[in-house]
């Protein structure tokens, strides 16, 4: 990613009071206009008044069919499997760019989502200008904060005035835990105006120590750019995207662009062994591939992650709001997500009612209390999201068993997957100020 250093003013603006100007924010369609990490080449549009346009067709088609364009990144997606993690880490920066800027798949070892802790350790020693996701958040946070605090503030003068109009006396002296004089609260450890308002520090008094803020008026300019290209030169980039279970195995078996190695023996993998892995690695401690079953947690997982990806959603991991996966419309950098999936196992076949074992097992697996769902779906409508549990019909071994070869493994995985089916039931709560009729 090229660095430009023409957003910095110069000694003599800083001085004269110009702040340096800030680079634009970036242009998220043309950043993520790739939904997956494949390229795709459609025909030409066909325009009926407009014959030509069937011969661009068929020379188009033809053109295809005999010179068969790339579909795959020209880089080489390379992975390394985890079992510490349970994980999947991609360790180069430009491989870790593409799966996050088509499709979004994996978070920053070193970061809250996006892998941006190389741009935040330049804004840090004051090489590059700008505010990373992060940064963005902190300071949304900040004025949060400080907005909370004059609400409080004037909520306080309020009742301060109520009770000197009905004591006929002026408020003076302490009250609680917080300092009152003049009609203003004193908070501890947060600056005032002369009108009581709490005052923030500025992001350029938190940068203080930066490399423009140390420069003399004997500095020169061509120097100080220099010492800057050196400085990011010399900032090696230490994260790595981790990749969720079903995240590499979607990239490696669905889309076929990602290859996962050993971090042992730096062999490649195969779909069998990666698939074999992640179904191991999904129980803890890891359970010996002679102990899986069809309700792996992995299996019932990666079927709902598979089902939303092939219907054009952005699946992300929901662990912050206690549910399995979380539905984006296009993107996290475009909108929050709408829908918080759970995932249920279903029972729902002979076999699993066969014995009373069997159906006192499945039993303690699918049950849930009507508590636990109360709670679930407050938390989602709470942050505005849509709740949805996806039941996933698990097969019996029977079943599964058909697609297995001598060895014991899954010789077809497509097959081993269309045994399971999936179904969707949307909850919302209902709240009677917002529902009335």
């Amino acid at each position: 990613m090229g660095i430009s250093f023409e957003a910095h003013a110069s000694p003599t603006q800083r001085e004269a009071g110009s702040r340096p100007i800030q680079p634009s924010r970036p242009n998220y369609n043309k950043l993520h206009a790739q939904p997956l990490p494949i390229n795709t080449y459609p025909l030409p549009p066909l325009i009926p008044h407009n014959p030509l346009s069937l011969l661009h067709i068929a020379f188009t088609y033809l053109l295809q069919v005999l010179v068969p364009p790339a579909s795959h990144p020209a880089i080489p997606l390379r992975g390394y499997f985890s079992h510490e993690t349970r994980s999947v880490h991609i360790t180069d920066h430009a491989s870790a760019r593409i799966l996050w800027e088509q499709g979004f798949f994996g978070k920053g070892s070193l970061s809250r989502s996006e892998p941006a802790w190389l741009e935040r350790e330049k804004i840090r020693q004051g090489v590059l200008a700008g505010n990373t996701s992060e940064d963005v958040t902190r300071m949304r946070r900040e004025e949060r904060k400080q907005f909370k605090n004059e609400r409080a503030r004037k909520e306080r003068e309020v009742i301060e005035e109520k009770l000197a109009e009905e004591a006929k006396v002026m408020p003076n002296g302490v009250q609680g835990d917080k300092e009152v004089a003049d009609g203003h609260i004193n908070m501890p450890g947060v600056a005032h105006t002369s009108s009581g308002s709490p005052v923030l520090p500025h992001e350029d008094e938190r940068r203080a120590d930066s490399l423009w803020d140390k420069l003399t008026d004997a500095d020169a300019y061509e120097p100080v750019v220099k010492l800057l290209e050196q400085r990011q030169n010399d900032i090696l980039n230490q994260e790595h995207l981790q990749l969720t279970l079903e995240e590499a195995f979607f990239l490696a078996y669905g889309l076929g662009v990602l290859d996962i190695q050993d971090l042992s023996t730096r062999a490649n993998l195969s779909i069998s062994n990666i698939f074999s892995l992640c179904r191991s690695n999904s129980y803890f401690p890891p359970q010996p591939s002679k102990y899986l079953s069809p309700d792996d947690p992995f299996l019932l997982s990666y079927v709902v992650y598979h089902h939303f990806r092939s219907l054009g959603w952005v699946v992300r991991p929901g662990i912050k709001f206690a549910v399995d996966h979380l539905l984006y419309n296009r993107g996290p950098v475009f909108t929050h997500a709408e829908f918080a999936v759970i995932v249920l196992p279903s029972y729902t076949h002979t076999y699993w009612n066969s014995t009373p074992e069997l159906r006192s097992a499945v039993e303690r697996k699918a049950k849930k209390s009507w508590w636990w769902l109360h709670c679930v779906n407050r938390v989602q409508a709470h942050v505005r999201k849509s709740l949805v549990l996806v039941y996933v019909e698990v097969p019996s071994p029977e079943e599964t068993g058909r697609t297995l070869n001598d060895l014991g493994e899954v010789a077809d995985i497509g097959r081993f997957l269309r045994t399971y089916r999936v179904r969707e039931l949307t909850l919302k709560r209902w709240t009677p100020n917002r529902t009335r009729g």
